[in-house]
């Protein structure tokens, strides 16, 4: 079995006295893998975490360095001892434009420095309700795979996340995660990757009533995990759940 890795998402939230809260209530959890992705600004902050947690950032520049004012470089990111970055999630695609090709030059840019892109992909709902889950889907895991190649899609950790249940509370099913997700899996493998050990999270309104059973499914290997990694108990409720 694939460990299970559970990613809290910030977003653009925090404080330097919240977080300090947050972190004083968190816990390692046995045999899960957690990480913390938080807003630029608190990196150096999370570099005193509790044991058990790795870094983890929001975003990265397809661009290594040079004249990219505001950017951050994926090298930037290891300096703050960052394992893992978050790179196309769908509020970086709807808000701020990002197509597939950006996110699969992201992906490079972050894999080149060593660190670990939390892909994200996802239909909307229109596109679930047409029936192209399955399309768009891999045609976002397509530009990621024209550009990474095999090798390169072996080292990602990818995240299924449907647009229509970013933080609407609205949570896909723990059947049709695991529709996805089995579909994702067996386009990897169709791909000459051994996708039996490629973490696939689940992402979308996660919660500490939810958790078990969309973990529980057998192709769901962990969570990415938004509001509710804001709240100690609640993400700590959803990390020992992935450790059942």
């Amino acid at each position: 079995m694939i460990k299970k890795l559970v990613a809290g998402n910030w977003k653009m939230n925090g404080s330097l006295a919240a977080n300090e809260a947050l972190l004083a209530a968190l816990q390692p959890v046995p045999g899960v893998d957690v990480a913390l992705c938080v807003p630029y600004p608190y990196l150096a902050q999370l570099q005193r975490r509790p044991s058990g947690f790795e870094l983890g950032a929001q975003d990265v520049s397809e661009f290594a360095a040079g004249a990219y004012t505001g950017e951050v470089s994926a090298a930037m990111l290891t300096d703050f001892g960052c394992r893992y970055v978050i790179v196309g999630h769908s509020e970086r695609r709807a808000l701020f434009g990002e197509d597939d090709l950006t996110v699969a030059r992201k992906a490079s840019s972050a894999l080149s420095a060593g660190l670990v892109p939390i892909v994200c992909v996802g239909e909307t709902l229109d596109e679930r309700e047409a029936g192209e889950v399955t399309a768009v889907i891999t045609r976002q895991l397509a530009a990621v795979a024209d550009l990474l190649g095999q090798e390169g899609l072996s080292r990602l950790v990818l995240a299924y996340e449907p647009v229509w249940a970013i933080g609407t509370g609205r949570s896909a099913t723990a059947e049709q995660a695991e529709e996805a997700h089995a579909a994702m899996r067996g386009w990897l493998a169709g791909q000459g990757v051994d996708a039996g050990v490629i973490r696939i999270l689940y992402g979308g309104s996660v919660k500490p009533d939810n958790a078990a059973e969309l973990f529980a499914m057998p192709n769901v290997d962990g969570g990415l995990i938004g509001g509710a990694s804001l709240v100690a108990d609640d993400f700590m409720t959803i990390c020992r759940a992935a450790g059942v």
